[in-house]
């Protein structure tokens, strides 16, 4: 095990599969020479030529596109769009051909792309390239969707997700990306569908992911020094949900907690809350399922605002006590 950021767990992860397989190629703007807008690709085109990591023009209907193209005739293709927020101009190319091509051709058609993008707020980039839109690519059937919150799930998690022979939407936080952790360095794959504990506990169970997992498992050490042990459950890929895990937590513990960076209304939140609710930990809870989310409003620019639009650890802190006492 060494410490390695979430950026370069994504590379490895990319650059492993690549040395394996010659279908997996990198494509995106910008992922070459430059090495992606964040860093994560900084010496592939080096290693691997610019037809394997391939700068593309500024268009993100025709990243998608041409995944989907490559896909379904025998490639591996790792299509990165720069922010989450330019996935609405490929929407077309992923929603409706690149999720239904498997199921139109009866399965004789396999769409084995990986679309990674940055998504949330936190670095000042304001409305238009700060959103969390993960809930659009949820209510799409033929989609997987995927968001890591450590190094060692980023690199695992996409390691399976290029293996896949579905079409999966990878999103990466930006605020993550500096973000150390411990990683293997033997080969290593991390089921899709396989939700992880973060933190045991028998109070309350908060469900979260992405960049919010870190700010709960600090406010779960906060609130432990005053005799609350909460359940900290990072579902990892909400397509496919790892439902089993979910539902054990919540009646392990008789009170729930979402929290998630995406608007409240809409978010995938809900989905979480209903599916609990419709199982049989319904019969465990002691305490209506809260959910805790952005505001329903763009991200502003103001750095303050920025903040108090999305949930902190003052407004966690807050809502468990509300559950608990």
């Amino acid at each position: 095990m060494r410490e390695i950021t979430y950026a370069q767990g994504i590379k490895e992860a990319m650059s492993e599969e690549m040395r394996k397989d010659e279908n997996v190629f990198l494509m995106g703007e910008d992922v070459g020479l430059y090495g992606g807008a964040f860093g994560v690709s900084v010496g592939m085109f080096e290693e691997f030529g610019e037809e394997r990591v391939r700068d593309t023009p500024i268009s993100e209907a025709v990243i998608a596109g041409a995944a989907a193209g490559a896909a379904v005739t025998g490639m591996r293709p790792i299509a990165e769009i720069m922010f989450s927020d330019f996935t609405t101009i490929s929407m077309d190319q992923l929603v409706n051909q690149a999720a239904k091509m498997r199921y139109m051709f009866g399965g004789k058609a396999k769409v084995p792309m990986v679309l990674r993008t940055a998504g949330g707020s936190g670095t000042g980039a304001a409305a238009q390239h700060s959103q969390s839109l993960e809930a659009w690519f949820c209510h799409v059937p033929g989609l997987k969707v995927v968001i890591p919150s450590t190094p060692y799930d980023a690199k695992g998690l996409l390691k399976a997700a290029i293996r896949d022979d579905n079409p999966v939407v990878f999103i990466e936080q930006k605020l993550l990306y500096r973000k150390k952790g411990m990683v293997p360095e033997e080969d290593y794959v991390i089921e899709l569908g396989t939700a992880d504990v973060k933190r045991e506990g028998k109070d309350l169970t908060i469900i979260t992911y992405g960049r919010m997992v870190p700010t709960c498992l600090k406010v779960a050490e906060d609130l432990s020094k005053e005799g609350i042990e909460i359940e900290v459950v990072d579902p990892r890929t909400l397509i496919p949900l790892d439902k089993e895990t979910l539902i054990k937590s919540a009646k392990k513990t008789g009170r729930v907690l979402i929290v998630h960076e995406a608007v409240k209304t809409g978010g995938f939140g809900g989905e979480i809350a209903a599916m609990i609710a419709d199982s049989e930990a319904f019969f465990y809870l002691d305490a209506p399922i809260k959910r805790l989310c952005g505001l329903d409003i763009p991200i502003p620019y103001c750095p303050e605002l920025e903040k108090n639009a999305v949930p902190t650890e003052e407004t966690i802190k807050d809502a468990v006590l509300s559950l608990v006492k």
